[in-house]
């Protein structure tokens, strides 16, 4: 049996046959694909809720990445006490464990990474430039950015194409990120490779609201 299978009914979404498959053939619970993506990151990745839970019904050992992604603390805490450099490594497909956490609105887990020695401003290491602060941002966690930048996060990074949070935070519409972000020291008139700014961001994706408000803030510091 293939583990091509199983990764396949998880991005479709098909819990019928990820059960069927798992009854089967128990270890694919902990089958990873050719990048070394276990099943369980893959399905929190999809968004498969049903996958997810799954698989964790069948007791799969987490690993880090895994634990601080689902946001198992109990795990993350367990792991980081037999190996306490384990909070500045990355996950297989090379994302820091703590942004991991951020991106999934794991706050908790993020507080005690960071308190046991993750470094939050740590980039991936597979190209993407994607940090803790990009992640939370990226998926609207509003509480998880305020923590982020109060604690260091560094709110002009810079990723992908020219990308900041805050040009990130206007094409998503997420207004009180927007805010969080300036008023944390973010450039209003920072541009992405392809000269947009935060604002042309906001216009092109009609979020009026992020349009406005950014429009403001551009004339006040004319």
């Amino acid at each position: 049996m293939s583990a091509a299978e199983l990764f396949d009914a998880i991005r479709n979404g098909n819990a019928t046959q990820v059960r069927s498959l798992l009854d089967a053939h128990p270890s694919l619970a902990s089958a990873k694909n050719e990048s070394g993506v276990s099943a369980v990151l893959m399905s929190i990745y999809s968004g498969q809720r049903e996958c997810r839970d799954l698989l964790l019904d069948r007791g799969v050992d987490l690993d880090l990445p895994e634990a601080a992604a689902v946001g198992n603390l109990d795990r993350v805490r367990q792991l980081v006490q037999q190996h306490p450099d384990a909070t500045k490594t990355v996950s297989p497909d090379g994302f820091p464990v703590v942004a991991l956490a951020a991106v999934f609105g794991q706050l908790t887990v993020v507080r005690y990474l960071a308190e046991h020695g993750a470094d939050i401003n740590a980039s991936a290491t597979n190209g993407s430039g994607y940090n803790a602060l990009t992640g939370a941002v990226t998926s609207g966690h509003t509480e998880m950015v305020q923590w982020l930048l109060e604690h260091g996060a560094n709110p002009n990074h810079r990723y992908g194409p020219g990308y900041s949070p805050l040009l990130a935070a206007a094409a998503n519409g997420h207004l009180e990120i927007v805010k969080l972000l300036l008023a944390h020291g973010a450039d209003a008139q920072a541009v992405s490779n392809d000269g947009k700014n935060a604002l042309a961001f906001a216009m092109e994706r009609r979020h009026t609201t992020v349009a406005d408000f950014l429009r403001d803030q551009l004339a006040a510091s004319a």
